[in-house]
């Protein structure tokens, strides 16, 4: 009798191994129209991968940048886990960033390779050499043994992932393979998702959700489906699609998907689970995806980059609309600026606590102030109740603090996405001479939304009833569109640098209040 139980403690390659001699044919990725992967391929071409990345004089630790795109995420899995294999520490890049960003990131982890897409720019990381993964599979196979290359060990450096950047200059933030596995099934019969034929999902590759969805795609029942370029209407397609039982989106994508129109007249009963991360969703999207959604759940994940896997996750519940979520026993703090726990109910710095914990890469002094033991400090402010929700004030960084106030940006906007003629917004402080900074509010109107009922007077008006009138927006910027990262996360910095240029403007539509 076979046993299909997997091994204790293990790395990235030996997870692919497992599933690869349990579903051999199953279908682990599929690029919608593109291409598709089952384990056996994977396994297949991860394998050869590294046979050729070993041949190329890949030595262990060695950094490789993996640089695809969206329709590239069969090649991107198989140059991932191939990396691995041979010893080497995969670095995930998406082909969106700029070239000076792709550059930074080989030069900060010394890369010795960068593995890429057939649509990607070589020159783009030069002088690191490139090469696609066609060339590696094709100089790998046959290989000469099953798995070439050193030892790999559970503690070994697997991955950097490089953050988002909206507070500031990217930073790696490292992962070994017993972070990226320590929730992996150990049984068949225990693996996720497992209500769904098929999860669906549009994320960028080279973000933190984008990774989650690799492994569950890994490590999940339900084959990872995905698509080689969002839009609503291709989104909104493959929801309605058969088998389509689990769907997960960033706060953006679901506001895109349910302003476009997109869903209206799609039968939506098949999906079961929607999933949100990346960033707090505003209660009055979540009651909009629960209406468009009427039998699935609505969960909200609250993690990050360097906390993963660690998470909080929230069941929308109306009876709390603004809770993020509970974590585990233990796994969750509020403490404040010295790492000191503080009583439920207190505001203060938020801490997960994460298993076999990351650490940014090459940069101690950053990971001191965020890593401590297992502990990670999130860079967000909030309050725990005694029956262990979370709620968050704000990004530690983006509290305004006017005046004698300090003024949560996310209770505003959550108050703004109950506008109906708002699409989408988001909130920020300015300087003040005063009161040293004041709240500026960035609206995006739904179309043939009057002017008047998004100008700064209405607005104003509207939220007198939600909010305290030190909350109350005093400046106003109308755009037809946020400017956003890959990751789907408003850069605020930039909007703030919109409103100062635009703070003199004449006939622009800012505005400003008393």
């Amino acid at each position: 009798m076979t046993n299909d139980r997997a091994p204790a403690g293990r790395t990235v390659p030996e997870v692919l191994s497992w599933r690869a001699g349990v579903h051999p044919d199953r279908v682990a990725i599929e690029v919608h129209g593109v291409a598709r992967l089952t384990f056996a391929e994977w396994e297949a071409g991860a394998t050869a991968v590294a046979t050729a990345l070993r041949q190329r004089g890949l030595g262990a630790g060695d950094r490789v940048g993996l640089l695809f795109g969206a329709p590239d995420w069969v090649d991107f899995a198989v140059a991932y886990c191939g990396v691995q294999r041979a010893g080497g520490v995969a670095v995930p890049l998406s082909d969106r960033l700029a070239a000076t960003q792709v550059r930074q990131a080989l030069e900060h982890c010394a890369a010795t390779t960068l593995v890429h897409g057939p649509g990607a720019d070589p020159r783009t990381a030069e002088p690191v050499p490139g090469v696609t993964v066609a060339e590696l599979v094709a100089a790998g196979t046959p290989a000469p043994q099953p798995h070439p290359g050193p030892g790999v060990r559970p503690d070994d450096l697997a991955q950097i992932l490089y953050t988002s950047g909206t507070t500031g200059r990217p930073k790696g933030v490292g992962a070994t393979h017993a972070n990226l596995t320590v929730a992996a099934p150990t049984h068949p019969r225990r693996l996720a998702l497992g209500h769904s034929e098929r999860f669906l999902h549009a994320f960028a590759i080279g973000t933190n959700a984008a990774q989650t969805m690799l492994f569950n795609a890994l490590t999940a029942k339900p084959t990872a489906l995905t698509l080689p370029q969002f839009t609503p209407a291709r989104f909104a397609r493959l929801v309605e699609s058969a088998g389509t039982g689990t769907v997960f989106v960033v706060p953006s994508m679901a506001i895109e998907l349910l302003n476009s129109g997109a869903l209206r007249g799609r039968d939506t009963s098949g999906v079961q689970l929607i999933g949100s991360t990346a960033a707090p969703l505003a209660p009055a999207v979540a009651a909009r995806l629960a209406t468009a959604f009427p039998n699935a759940v609505i969960v909200n994940y609250y993690t990050s980059t360097e906390a993963a896997p660690a998470q909080t996750t929230m069941i929308f519940n109306p009876a709390r609309p603004d809770a993020v979520g509970r974590a585990s026993a233990g796994a969750l703090m509020i403490a404040d600026e010295q790492g000191r726990p503080l009583p439920d109910g207190a505001t203060g710095q938020v801490w997960l606590r994460c298993r076999h914990p990351r650490a940014y890469y090459r940069d101690e002094q950053a990971s001191r102030a965020t890593f401590h033991g297992e502990w990670v400090r999130m860079g967000d402010v909030g309050r725990m109740d005694a029956e262990g929700y979370l709620y968050l004030a704000d990004r530690h960084e983006d509290v305004v603090k006017s005046g004698a106030f300090k003024i949560s940006t996310l209770e505003i906007e959550a108050a703004l996405y109950e506008h109906t003629g708002i699409a989408e917004t988001a909130v920020v402080g300015v300087p003040h001479p005063v009161l040293g900074s004041t709240v500026a509010a960035v609206v995006v109107p739904h179309p043939h939304t009057p002017a008047a009922d998004v100008a700064l007077p209405a607005l104003r008006a509207f939220l007198a009833a939600r909010l305290a009138d030190y909350q109350l927006p005093t400046r106003l910027l109308v755009l037809d569109q946020l400017p956003r990262n890959e990751a789907g996360k408003v850069l605020k910095r930039q909007l703030v640098s919109q409103l100062e240029q635009t703070r003199t403007t004449a006939h622009s539509h800012h505005s400003e209040g008393p």
